[in-house]
């Protein structure tokens, strides 16, 4: 029986077969794309692919993985040592390198620094001039200068002329400048590494357990393009889940709503069966088998379009530069690709059996008699079971979004949290959709109660008579709308928000921001605060690293002069004074847990440990709380980090010539790689770079939540509308037109669009009012940003699809009516 009604009424069952092949085809595609990223393939040695052995210092519970790209432990900020260089130089030859911020003026951000010794284990090789032999040579590939040409270089140690003495061949995993060996010391006294060409094992005796020899493939964890392929596949491994958890449970969502849509259509049948004696078992078990065998074969076939379509979604990702290059999906039988196709398999089956099972089981418990009433007309009413479910929706929803509101607003910080928040009160909104129906239908045509004809009351009465049907058409736009308008307007409203608190901190009236390079050097810095009237305070980034019992904590420290600080940032001091810093003194976050008095014991990056006494705390958000320490911790950046600012804050005397000093600080800074602009400038950019991530994140989430949604909504009113062949015969017996037929099919989808996008906006206003109070606790004061455009454009699309899933049913089943006529009168 179930093989014959799957023939039968295959038009039903299509719209079910083409959601569950949609959805299983996006949770494979996502879970394949995490289990790759489980077995990468070995990327090949680059930097030092003809090394033999490399020594380079390392903490064997460091996970680079929690940590941000750049931040490095304490082991390898500080280097090698000169100790562990001399014992491995008596083993044999032994080579240095040193990595730093190097670049050719115009060349690329990413440009870095090494002695010239070093190159050959890269596969380097002169092709024109020579070796750099005196502190101003330098070598640089073939494609950034001609040898002889004279050309700027930035540093962290300042803007210099040095004459390309030779130049090499282009590689393509890093764009290097080569300095003699005295010079590259100069610029970076720490140590990154050590190639060793004695014997292996009397490098190995002679480094003991105070670094790591790398060897083989081991010696890409020496290569900068490790880190980076780390924090792209981070960003990955951070994005996808979140994709495949959001976009997952709509698919889920809307397959099982699909399925037992199918099952409620067929009411008639169910009915039938139970008046000829057909238990609620027998039912049931049909029902059951119908949907294994749809669930099984939509299932197999979503399967390998998921597993053709990770390679598209990787596609994306590094189109948007969140995953490297190279990612790929490559089909195979490994585990890590069977596995998650499997799992998908297998959750297209629950989810088929589950949506059919809740809709046969209220079928097969009635009556005979009753079935047969409830085949002719919806039941309008409100079981118990809905009524529970429907107030736990509510309370969740609504319960949800309070708590972060009010117990942890920090949650709006972190998108791979919150874009999950965001769906409960859309998905409750879904559930409560089938009790609030009535009311909303009514209040909708409210305004068409007055409207000539009797289209507007047929509608108004067959959304009311058919309220599961209304609530069932109506939740993909629901869904689509609802979460696209949450997710689109909490990433602008936090963007905004982000930029109010920046421009509330800034106090000075301009600034330097890099132009085409990582940072700023103090160098320049220092250059400009030389001009008459000119106050600067450029914080240099680096790492303070605390103890916690037996590991070690990372934060960002920035070295800033203090009567530099006070002049041009506001920050909102919770307890002491920033009057009370000195060279000995520190103020830190209130988030650090620390009061004023407290002395705060730190290792510096250079290897030194100090004491330093908290003088204040101030107000900050996790991911800006750092700690403000004394110009005598400078050097300890080109450890940590780069020896750069970040930015730089100026300020200029309240007498101050404003066109004429400006004009001088443009001046000072040409071609130093800073861009002199005003705080808004500042923000603007600041802005721009902080959103970058985050509204990547979630609009690619929005995307692919959209596109499925798109195609639900076309999918469940084809279904649908399908199924009214007999509601159709009626109003052309009744005398109506083909033209007022399709009139009224196209209004009632008007009418079911409006019913879902009235409750998207519902579920949207109690997202946003849960934002705006984390906000409020967060930032103060701050609007709500709305991108009205866009959402309007969902909307729209969203109404234009469910208008095309009504039209093509309805007009293919007027052209059959008609040509049945014509048949008959011939």
């Amino acid at each position: 029986m179930a093989f014959q009604t799957l023939r039968a009424r295959w038009v039903s069952f299509l719209g079910t077969v083409v959601a569950l092949v949609l959805g299983v085809a996006q949770v494979a595609a996502m879970g394949v794309l995490i289990m790759t990223m489980l077995d990468l393939p070995d990327r090949p040695v680059e930097r030092f692919a003809r090394a033999p052995a490399v020594v380079q210092p390392t903490d064997p519970t460091w996970d680079s993985a929690q940590h941000d790209l750049g931040i490095r432990s304490l082991p390898a900020a500080q280097g090698v040592s000169d100790e562990l260089r001399d014992k491995v130089a008596a083993t044999g030859d032994t080579v240095v390198d040193r990595a730093f911020y190097a670049q050719v003026e115009g060349g690329p951000a990413d440009q870095v620094g090494h002695p010239w010794p070093v190159a050959r284990f890269g596969g380097y090789r002169l092709v024109d001039g020579d070796a750099p032999a005196g502190a101003k040579e330098i070598v640089v590939p073939s494609d950034r200068a001609r040898t002889g040409e004279r050309v700027t270089v930035l540093t962290a140690s300042g803007v210099a002329r040095y004459t390309v003495s030779g130049t090499v061949s282009p590689v393509d995993w890093e764009d290097a400048v080569f300095f003699t060996e005295e010079e590259a010391a100069r610029l970076s006294p720490r140590i990154e590494s050590l190639v060793a060409l004695g014997p292996l094992a009397d490098v190995r005796a002679a480094v003991g357990d105070g670094a790591a020899v790398l060897t083989g493939q081991d010696r890409h964890k020496a290569d900068a393009s490790e880190a980076e392929d780390r924090e792209t596949l981070d960003n990955t491994i951070t994005l996808v889940p979140v994709m495949a958890s959001v976009a997952g449970t709509t698919a889920i969502f809307v397959v099982a709503s699909t399925f037992a849509f199918a099952v409620i259509q067929r009411r008639r049948e169910v009915a039938l069966l139970r008046a000829v004696g057909a238990t609620p078992r027998q039912v049931r078990k049909m029902v059951r088998n119908e949907a294994l065998i749809v669930g099984f074969f939509a299932s197999a076939i979503g399967a390998v379009l998921g597993l053709f379509g990770a390679q598209l979604l990787a596609d994306m990702l590094i189109a948007m530069d969140i995953s490297p290059a190279w990612f790929t999906v490559e089909p195979s039988l490994h585990w890590t690709v069977l596995a998650p196709l499997v799992a998908a398999f297998l959750v297209g089956l629950v989810v088929a059996v589950g949506g059919a099972a809740a809709a046969a089981r209220r079928a097969g418990g009635i009556q005979p008699i009753e079935a047969l009433r409830e085949a002719a007309v919806d039941d309008t009413g409100v079981t118990r079971g809905r009524a529970l479910l429907g107030a736990a929706a509510l309370i969740g929803g609504v319960g949800w979004t309070a708590w972060i509101a009010v117990a942890s607003p920090g949650t709006v910080l972190s998108p791979t949290v919150y874009v999950v928040s965001l769906m409960v009160p859309v998905l409750a909104a879904a559930v409560l959709a089938p009790l609030v129906v009535g009311p909303l239908v009514k209040l909708l045509m409210l305004p068409f109660r007055g409207a000539k004809g009797p289209t507007a009351m047929l509608v108004r009465e067959s959304a009311l008579t058919s309220r599961r049907r209304t609530a069932a058409t109506a939740a993909p736009v629901l869904l689509t709308v609802g979460l696209a308008f949450s997710l689109l307007a909490a990433t602008d409203s936090l963007g905004a928000a982000r930029d109010n608190g920046l421009q509330n901190r800034v106090a000075s009236q301009y600034a330097l921001a890099p132009d085409g390079t990582p940072g700023i050097s103090p160098e320049v810095a220092a250059k400009v605060a030389a001009i008459d009237g000119v106050h600067v305070a450029a914080p240099i980034l680096t790492t303070v690293y605390t103890k916690d019992e037996d590991r070690y904590d990372e934060n960002d420290g920035l070295v800033v002069d203090p009567d530099a600080l006070k002049r041009t940032m506001n920050l909102d001091i919770v307890e002491g004074s920033l009057d009370d810093l000195d060279e000995n003194s520190t103020a830190v976050a209130d988030l650090w847990g620390m009061d004023v008095g407290e002395t705060l014991a730190v290792d510096m990056a250079d290897g030194q440990s100090v004491e330093l006494r908290v003088v204040a705390t101030y107000k900050a958000l996790r991911g800006e709380d750092v700690a403000y320490l004394p110009q005598r911790f400078a050097p300890t950046a080109l450890y940590a980090r780069d020896g750069l600012a970040r930015r730089a804050y100026i300020s200029l005397d309240r007498d101050a010539d404003h066109a004429a000093v400006t004009a001088e600080i443009r001046k000072a800074v040409a071609g130093s790689g800073a861009v002199f602009m005003t705080r808004d400038e500042l923000v603007a950019s600041e802005s721009a770079y902080a959103r970058h991530l985050t509204e990547v994140r979630q609009r690619s989430t929005a995307l692919i939540i959209m596109a499925f949604c798109f195609i639900a909504i076309l999918n469940t009113l084809l279904m649908a509308t399908a199924d009214r062949r007999r509601d159709l015969a009626v109003l052309r017996m009744a005398g109506a037109t083909p033209r007022q037929v399709l009139r009224f099919f196209v209004a009632e989808s008007l009418l079911v669009s409006a019913v879902g996008v009235a409750l998207a906006l519902a579920a949207t206003a109690v997202n946003l009012t849960g934002l705006w109070g984390a906000l409020l606790q967060l930032f103060g004061a701050t609007p709500i940003v709305v991108p009205y455009v866009i959402v309007l454009g969902v909307a729209v699309v969203s109404t234009l699809l469910a208008v095309t899933g009504t039209v093509l049913p309805v007009g293919a089943a007027l052209r059959a009516r008609a040509a049945q006529f014509v048949g008959s009168r011939e």
